[in-house]
């Protein structure tokens, strides 16, 4: 053995390159994890080169990449607000003036009345020319009551790691000498004007083995941030720390957040002084939704006790957990079988829940004025059949603000009170002609009887011919998926359902298992080893179109970003008869590595480890990485992601396109080098993309004919 170790060192081997080139012969395609390497950007270019060539010189392309930039554009797009502050709103807006965007004001009165007035606080286009840098919004915390001072996050090309900096609203600039987080994965809020508690990169040590902060400090004005006193420690396995704050009228309650694991969080509250940060008693695998009279309402993502079943609302003493007396449980809300709480948003004296029936929007004014504490429910009607979003809540005049909307309907902004009908505030005008168009909400039965509810649109005929459709599904992380305005579906594809079903095909939205649809039960339905679950959903939605002759095997297309490309690319795999073309976003597909990049270790909680062989046992099974078989002929796909995601890898689709074409599949590659994990930091790449997608699937599904 020394002798042979001596013998390698002479040649010069060692380990550590007798293991690389081990690993090296077992995925030979590894070298394309190297996100900025020369060689794996040269094939990067190679690969955007070659799809460029194919799709972007077809007739129509430039109509459709020009259509696509005029609806993204358009600046008659509804103002959502960002922040309701006061007498305040703030809004975030991009149009083709604006392409990074601009975050404005208006006085409230104003915005009510459907002509706001608007200035400009922050133009981020300017502000990067100025400053050479290719800003991308990330958003603003003002500290009320005057919400004077700000924390504004840019990202440089859209990465997940943004800059903090401090920002003053009356002078509209930044604080000379103020408050500045570098670059890194952080979480900051503001303590009190004069304390932020910060979570981000201190240096070794202080990050987690997912790439989030492992440690958050309170920072005071005037000191370094190498001065900061620590508060709350995690530990390397956790996911990260998080920190935020809620406004209980003129109470302020700062909340630190250890997330040990995706799905488990450990809420701390401050003491009587704020001279320490007091674990509660709300439940680990509980979200805190907000504040509001004195109390945290929190959803229960499983069953708390006798009476609290998951899926349910329930209300605890903010004062009786700092102080760290017996607090009483109160229910808040229990949804029906068919129904799941989404959201919620505290007024004054009204707590405004958003839930789902059968993925259908309702609203709900829920407030605390029964004996012992205990809260009355009521429904208040907003738009039949719909998609329902909370968009803002105004706290002294209990008013909500939420949008509603369809498949074929544009978004309303409507302010909603608990008595009398909803005020319009802004509809934005049609932009297509869905006359000729219907929407039907289906069920599909999944291979264990499970029925899978899905949305399809498509013209109206009297054909019973089959045509091509389309199919977009997520399954996983609670995400539940609702339809929206065809104009921007599917998620990050811009109008391409909208051109999809103009062309005279099918498009569908599949609310497989792992979602969020039907409440923590639906999601958990596709954990771990019940992951085959959700693939046998998004088989059952496509077979359920064959059946009725909506479509025909061979002419379906799949689309999944993020965990949707892990969906996609198994689908692919077990059922390459099925289906016709693919379209990947963002994706996963390597799972024996997925936990080794980037943040891919805080997933274990919705994948498994597949370091444990046990996990890896049912993990193997379905890989997209490692289920590529030589000799079959899979679907084409058309994979898109950002060389700056630095949530999901660009290894998994680089790798994955590799791979594919060595065994002589047909592969559509765009990797854009801006953008983060949502792709294109702009709406003009949005709009390429829109018609890339949409020359991609007329290629492989309609020209085939």
């Amino acid at each position: 053995m020394f002798r042979a170790t001596l013998a390698a060192l002479a040649l010069g081997c060692s380990f550590t390159a007798v293991a690389a080139a081990a690993k090296e012969a077992e995925d030979p395609w590894l070298w394309l994890e190297d996100i900025e390497g020369k060689a794996a950007l040269d094939w990067v270019k190679k690969e955007n080169a070659a799809t460029d060539r194919l799709i972007t010189g077809r007739p129509g392309f430039e109509a459709d990449r020009q259509r696509a930039r005029t609806i993204l554009d358009d600046d008659r797009q509804i103002a959502i607000p960002d922040a309701v502050m006061g007498d305040t709103i703030t809004n975030f807006w991009r149009d083709a003036a604006n392409p990074r965007g601009v975050w404005r004001q208006s006085p409230l009165d104003a915005y009510l009345s459907g002509k706001p007035e608007w200035t400009v606080l922050i133009d981020v286009d300017a502000l990067g020319k100025a400053e050479k840098q290719s800003w991308v919004w990330h958003g603003a915390d003002c500290l009320a009551p005057d919400y004077r001072r700000c924390l504004v996050s840019l990202s440089p090309g859209g990465t997940d790691a943004d800059i903090v900096r401090e920002w003053d609203r009356t002078t509209k600039s930044f604080v000379e000498g103020g408050f500045t987080v570098p670059l890194a994965k952080s979480s900051v809020t503001w303590e009190d004007a004069d304390h932020l508690l910060v979570a981000t990169d201190y240096g070794a040590g202080s990050m987690t083995s997912s790439g989030y902060p492992r440690i958050v400090k309170r920072w005071t004005r005037g000191t370094p941030l190498a001065a900061a006193v620590t508060l709350v420690e995690g530990e390397a396995a956790d996911v990260g720390m998080g920190v935020g704050a809620f406004m209980d009228g003129d109470t302020r309650w700062p909340v630190i957040s250890r997330n040990m694991s995706f799905y488990t969080t450990r809420h701390y509250l401050p003491n009587a002084d704020r001279s320490a940060y007091k674990s509660t008693i709300i439940p680990e695998s509980a979200d805190l939704r907000d504040v509001i009279d004195g109390q945290a309402i929190v959803f229960l993502n499983e069953d708390f006790g006798e009476g609290f079943p998951a899926g349910s609302l329930i209300s605890l003493s903010l004062a009786d957990m700092a102080a760290d007396r017996q607090v009483p449980i109160v229910p808040v809300m229990t949804p029906t079988k068919a129904q799941a709480i989404e959201s919620v948003a505290a007024t004054d004296h009204i707590l405004w829940v958003k839930a789902l029936d059968d993925v259908e929007g309702k609203l709900f004014a829920l407030r605390r004025d029964q004996p012992n504490g205990r809260w009355s429910q009521k429904e208040v009607p907003l738009a039949a059949n719909a998609t329902v979003q909370i968009a803002g809540a105004i706290g002294k005049s209990d008013r909500l603000l939420a949008t509603a909307e369809t498949m074929l309907q544009p978004p309303t902004l409507y302010a909603v009170t608990e008595t009398g009908a909803p005020q319009t505030l802004q509809s934005l005008p049609a932009l297509f002609d869905a006359s000729q168009m219907h929407v039907e909400k289906r069920f599909a039965t999944s291979k264990d009887g499970t029925k899978v509810p899905y949305f399809l649109v498509r013209k109206k005929s009297d054909s019973e011919t089959p045509v091509p459709a389309l199919v977009h599904a997520y399954g996983g992380f609670r995400a539940a998926q609702t339809p929206g305005y065809l104009t921007g579906q599917p998620y990050r594809a811009g109008p391409l359902g909208l051109f999809w079903v103009e062309n005279g095909n099918a498009y569908v939205l599949a609310n497989i298992r792992g979602g969020g649809e039907y409440g923590p039960a639906w999601h958990q339905a596709a954990l771990y080893e019940k992951r085959q679950n959700s693939f046998d959903d998004l088989h059952a939605v496509a077979e359920d179109l064959v059946r009725t002759g909506v479509s025909a095997k061979g002419k379906i297309a799949i689309s999944g970003r993020s965990n949707g490309g892990v969906l996609v690319g198994a689908a692919m795999e077990q059922r390459p008869d099925l289906y016709g073309a693919v379209i990947s976003g963002s994706p996963l597909k390597d799972m024996k590595r997925y936990t080794k990049l980037l943040a891919g270790a805080s997933w274990m909680d919705e994948y498994g480890d597949p370091d444990k062989p046990g996990d890896w046992a049912f993990i193997s099974q379905y890989s997209p990485y490692q289920n590529i078989r030589k000799g079959v002929k899979y679907p084409p796909i058309f994979l898109y992601l950002s060389t700056k995601d630095d949530r999901v890898h660009p290894g998994h689709a680089r790798k994955f396109a590799a791979r594919l074409k060595d065994y002589g599949n047909r592969v559509y590659y765009h990797e854009y080098l801006e953008g983060g994990h949502s792709v294109g930091a702009d709406h003009a790449e949005d709009a390429v993309r829109a018609a890339m997608l949409h020359a991609f699937l007329l290629r492989e599904l309609v020209d085939t004919k």
